[in-house]
């Protein structure tokens, strides 16, 4: 199976200008990135819009392609530089990874297991989630939650808690069932991918701020595989210092 590994990453973040050039243990956060990826898969390439990050990935021996600032996603981001890539090196690809820049955390074995899903011929998108352990962080409407399927793809996306423990109180609800959160990392077939970069905003995106709910809207089926690596992304220069913390 001929894997590309995509990791988008953007410059002007509101909330952490320049989030992807941070460094964590003596390296910027997208090095971390792209060393996990390599172990996976010998084409990696970061996606960017900034020439900053373009000259610090080629500083470490990594490749990167310079993608349009107008994205509205790291979805259409991850394909216009997958065009790019299948240009430069005449090269044919069976499944798409798209791995965010602002996960130094993740393991080689997530990726992996990504992939894995597309030995399935059926699966068009693939994505991972892992259990809940803590009630605080089960009502917070940053942690998205993922209800699947009995053939384990995803039925529903949500910032809410679900499903709802009716008569159950909140501080218990992790006893009655066990409630998923969403690991946002993704892994598509090319032509799946082409096809739902040209898709409008749906309904439910819009309320839930949610990408993938316009998948589903669409009749995509999104696979879904559970991982129990806690995977910890870096949206803020406080979660930067909680991050360093750990190293």
């Amino acid at each position: 199976m001929k894997v590309l590994i995509l990791i988008p990453a953007r410059y002007a973040s509101t909330r952490f200008p320049g989030k992807p050039l941070a460094e964590i243990g003596g390296k910027p956060m997208i090095q971390h990135v792209v060393e996990k990826a390599r172990s996976v898969s010998e084409d990696v390439y970061v996606a960017t819009d900034d020439r900053r990050i373009f000259e610090k990935v080629a500083e470490f021996g990594g490749k990167a392609i310079i993608t349009s600032s107008a994205h509205r996603s790291g979805t259409d981001r991850c394909f216009e530089a997958y065009e790019k890539v299948v240009e430069e090196k005449c090269a044919d690809y069976d499944v798409i990874v798209n791995v965010q820049g602002d996960e130094p955390f993740i393991v080689p074995r997530q990726i992996q297991q990504l992939i894995n899903c597309f030995e399935n011929p059926g699966v068009q998108i693939a994505t991972l989630a892992k259990p809940f352990e803590d009630t605080e962080a089960l009502f917070d409407p940053n942690k998205v939650k993922v209800v699947f399927s009995s053939q384990n793809t995803a039925i529903y996306f949500s910032r809410s808690p679900i499903p709802f423990a009716r008569g159950v109180e909140g501080t218990d609800w992790l006893d009655v069932t066990t409630y998923y959160k969403h690991v946002g990392m993704y892994a598509y077939r090319p032509a799946v991918l082409q096809e739902i970069t040209r898709l409008p905003a749906g309904k439910l995106e819009k309320v839930e701020s949610l990408e993938q709910l316009r998948w589903l809207e669409n009749g995509y089926t999104i696979a879904v595989s559970v991982t129990d690596h806690e995977s910890i992304g870096i949206d803020t220069p406080e979660d930067l210092e909680k991050a360093k913390a750990l190293l």
